[in-house]
């Protein structure tokens, strides 16, 4: 396996490469053929927008090898297509197909050892970023959450890099992502027989914390218990204090078209702070005061209006812990110790058959 790996990337690394030298040779071309300066700098731009996208898929196939060399001896491992409602934004609307279902993938990890004819927990964990993917850096979740008796699904909702610039462009923060996310949760229902309906969790951090909230807030009955590590909360706060480059990506016309300023309501009915009031589902959120990617007070201000909407719900507030934005999901034993925490509230409803409930049992379940 690890021969057939290595051979692999090698092969990658080449078309990487290739597609480079690919992608120089023609804006060479033009700019011995044009005088206009301006031509040949959109020209390079376009030439380096397309090669980054080229490099996102080849980093993309990269990563998806190595799930089996560090999740393959305790899971099964596989990626469906499956899809989620049409396009927000269809610029030609008569067009054959244009309201088509967007299609999109999702990793599976089942435990090997699982018996078919009983039925499981499943745990949905999308992933993070406003354009990002599901990769390798959750490895030692997913194990620990495979040795539990979990059943995980993650998927790479429209808006995902990996997949070309289209898929890319068809992202909607806060908006249609949340539906391709609670169509996991159907598919699995509708796929595996042993999955338990009734025991369904979903998990998320940062941007993939502001989806688990959204999908408990418009489907309640669908999920036994949620957490959200580090959420996006508002979006309102969060691009005043972002900056112009992040905000645009925002108000970009394949995205939502329009800055807070223009259309406020339509950043508020994307934001968890805003619904708090559908809260019916068992919820634990963490946040961490030195975080320097989803501030705290952001959190702090989702925190305060579940309070004042009488939610009732679990928090941490977690003082200056090391790692930031990412303190519960490395490698420290304060990050073990606090993802320890995690499944105690996951397993109080979703009952998985082996329950971690110390840091060794953590470290044998999830680490080598």
């Amino acid at each position: 396996m690890k021969d057939i790996t290595r051979y692999l990337c090698t092969r990658f690394l080449l078309i990487g490469i290739l597609y480079s030298v690919i992608a120089v040779l023609p804006v060479a071309a033009q700019e011995k053929q044009s005088n206009n300066k301006q031509d040949n700098e959109i020209i390079i731009e376009k030439k380096f927008e397309d090669l980054n996208y080229r490099l996102d898929q080849l980093e993309k196939a990269l990563d998806d090898i190595q799930w089996y060399n560090k999740v393959g001896d305790v899971a099964l491992i596989d990626k469906v297509f499956h899809v989620g409602p049409p396009p927000a934004k269809i610029k030609n609307p008569t067009a054959m197909g244009a309201r088509n279902p967007v299609k999109f993938w999702s990793y599976i990890f089942i435990p090997q050892k699982i018996d078919r004819n009983k039925k499981y927990p499943l745990i949905i964990l999308p992933h993070g970023g406003v354009h990002a993917d599901f990769t390798t850096y959750h490895t030692h979740i997913v194990r620990e959450m495979i040795a539990q008796g979990y059943v995980v699904i993650a998927p790479d909702y429209r808006g995902s890099t990996g997949y070309g610039k289209k898929f890319y462009e068809q992202i909607d923060y806060g908006g249609l992502e949340i539906e391709d996310v609670h169509t996991c949760r159907d598919y699995m229902i509708e796929n595996y027989d042993f999955i338990d309906e009734d025991r369904i969790g979903i998990v998320g951090w940062s941007h993939g914390g502001l989806i688990a909230l959204m999908n408990i807030f418009e489907y309640p009955k669908d999920y036994a218990v949620a957490f959200a590590g580090v959420p996006v909360s508002d979006l309102i706060t969060r691009l005043g204090y972002q900056g112009d480059d992040y905000a645009k990506e925002f108000s970009a016309d394949y995205h939502i078209g329009k800055t807070v300023n223009e259309d406020v309501e339509e950043y508020k009915k994307r934001s968890p702070v805003w619904n708090v009031q559908k809260l019916k589902t068992p919820l634990l959120i963490h946040t961490n005061t030195n975080d320097d990617d989803v501030y705290s007070l952001e959190v702090e201000n989702l925190i305060h209006a579940l309070k004042a909407e009488g939610k009732k719900f679990e928090y941490e507030i977690f003082k200056d812990a090391p790692g930031g934005h990412s303190f519960d999901r490395i490698d420290t034993k304060l990050a073990k110790q606090i993802r320890v925490k995690i499944y105690k509230f996951l397993d109080e409803y979703l009952h998985p058959p082996h329950p971690i409930t110390s840091v060794s049992e953590l470290m044998k379940a999830g680490y080598r």
